[in-house]
């Protein structure tokens, strides 16, 4: 049985966020995910979620200039505190709200000579944060994004993603797979789900080339759905993309799937 959670930071924002809670109820989704929650209260976030009975299912750890440009936070060695501030942070967060996971943004690397030191500074305060979020009963996960939309990101491939999980080896940590980025880099994620799905923490969706909604692009959902229900995976769906034309508009794939499946 498929679960999916609308990702707040980018559907329904034709209202604040708070507002957004109730669209998604109304819209039949089964929980929300925000990428990052830190510009409102938690006990805040946390009253409305309880008014909509919708569960926050992710959100991720601060990651300073990254969406900006920057190199972000989890792999620059010399922003190891900050990291750590930003993981209490999220604790802080997480102790009220209790996501059922974390994620931690990898970062970029622009000087490819230190790349060997920044994927080890990753390694290292990807498993600090998931030491940290495990005694709340919280997933940590990573993901891959692609190098067109962010250059120089550290980690970009599902075969980095496997040596990652494979190296640091904490029970607490697992993958957070995004299809549109994995077919950006010109990879099958339905192969991936099929091969990986006990190692997947949390999945998320947007067609490709252009991060729309399903139905705009190129990726087969029907098949990519059909192998995550025949998949181990029991995490959840994250609708994160860029609404063409408006949110309720763009749901159209989701309402196609309702009538034809209970969830």
């Amino acid at each position: 049985m498929l679960k999916f959670s609308a990702n707040l930071s980018l559907l329904f924002n034709e209202v604040p966020l708070l507002e957004r809670l109730r669209l998604a109820r109304e819209h039949q989704f089964n929980g929300v995910e925000i990428q990052f929650p830190y510009s409102l209260p938690a006990h805040e976030l946390h009253a409305e979620l309880n008014k909509t009975a919708l569960p926050l299912v992710l959100f991720n750890v601060w990651a300073d200039d990254l969406l900006q440009g920057g190199e972000g936070l989890a792999c620059v060695p010399n922003k190891q505190a900050a990291f750590k501030k930003a993981v209490a942070m999220a604790y802080d967060y997480a102790e009220i709200l209790r996501p059922e996971c974390i994620n931690i943004l990898p970062g970029r690397c622009f000087n490819t000579a230190l790349h060997t030191e920044y994927w080890h500074t990753f390694l290292h305060n990807l498993d600090y944060a998931a030491q940290q979020f495990a005694p709340l009963g919280i997933k940590t996960v990573f993901e891959g994004l692609n190098t067109i939309d962010m250059p120089g990101v550290l980690i970009h491939r599902g075969e980095q993603m496997l040596t990652i999980f494979n190296t640091v080896n904490n029970p607490h940590i697992y993958l957070q797979y995004d299809c549109y980025h994995a077919k950006k880099m010109h990879e099958d994620p339905i192969e991936f789900i099929r091969c990986h799905a006990h190692k997947i923490g949390h999945v998320q969706i947007a067609d490709c080339p252009g991060r729309g909604q399903p139905g705009t692009g190129s990726l087969d959902f029907m098949a990519l759905f059909s192998a995550l229900e025949q998949s181990a995976y029991a995490g959840w769906i994250g609708a994160e993309y860029n609404p063409v034309g408006s949110t309720i508009e763009s749901l159209e794939w989701y309402r196609q799937l309702l009538s034809t499946h209970r969830h």
